[in-house]
């Protein structure tokens, strides 16, 4: 069953997310070579808690940390540990919080030092159809049109996209109504109504769409060890269009790079 918010827990979803941009924005900067997952995890926590928030991911489910760290074939899920990063990977970076009874959830699939041109690329792509599935978030249209526009843009570049794994409402819980596949029919699945907060999440392969398990239970990989890319934003259904609660600014503003992105979705400029 979707759970509309009212205008008011949506600013508090807002305000949820806005933690989450901003431990992502800290992060940024201290994502280099020689690195540890554990390093970044630990710093995220403390970063939280002293925004008034709590980790969301640190014990739901039995998850052991705050971050989902996930380098190079890794898709999602990954457990950060002290084996450094190097030059020329990436790192999924998954975070979640909780604050005034609200969970803010989303990712970004970072570059360590210089990275591959065709990595590059498919980050790029990856990123870019996250863009094009929030447009389809809207009123009059389904779930179905969310995933078909993901899909067809990431299939068109040669990717695959991950079918097990799907984006998610967001509210009071971690996972609510409707999932959010990254592939689909148009004009199918559950309609759109307005007030909704969804988590939409490409999670996109370099090459197969298969995946596989770590024995730890947790640690999702490319099934032929390809690198996969994964960025996420938190979305309300305001007045019919879609608007972003999250925001990647504060990764921006660390790494010096310019973008207008997501204007077209912000209703707010940020702090």
């Amino acid at each position: 069953m979707i759970i509309p918010k009212t205008r008011e827990e949506i600013e508090l979803m807002r305000e949820s997310a806005l933690v989450v941009s901003k431990t992502l924005g800290m992060l940024a900067p201290e994502i280099k070579p020689g690195v540890t997952t554990l390093h970044l995890d630990k710093l995220a926590e403390e970063f939280i808690r002293d925004h008034d928030a709590i980790p969301g991911f640190l014990g739901l489910y039995d998850f052991p940390n705050s971050l989902c760290m996930s380098p190079n074939a890794q898709v999602v899920h990954g457990i950060p540990n002290d084996t450094p990063l190097r030059e020329g990977d990436i790192i999924s970076i998954d975070c979640g919080a909780i604050k005034n009874g609200f969970y803010g959830d989303h990712a970004y699939t970072f570059e360590v030092g210089e990275v591959a041109p065709e990595v590059k690329k498919l980050l790029e792509v990856t990123k870019e159809s996250l863009y094009v599935g929030i447009r389809e978030f809207k009123a009059g249209n389904r779930v179905g049109d969310v995933g078909y526009a993901i899909q067809k843009y990431t299939e068109d570049h040669g990717y695959g996209v991950v079918r097990e794994l799907v984006g998610h409402g967001l509210g009071r819980t971690m996972h609510e109504d409707p999932e959010m596949p990254n592939y689909g029919k148009r004009g199918r699945g559950k309609k759109f109504v307005e007030g909704m907060v969804v988590a939409i999440e490409p999670m996109i392969n370099m090459g197969t769409k298969r995946i596989k398990q770590l024995p730890d239970g947790w640690t999702i990989l490319t099934a032929d060890n390809k690198p996969s890319a994964h960025f996420e934003h938190d979305v309300a259904l305001v007045d019919g269009k879609p608007e972003l609660l999250s925001t990647f600014k504060y990764i921006y503003e660390s790494l010096k790079i310019n973008s207008t992105e997501e204007d077209e979705f912000r209703a707010k400029v940020y702090d």
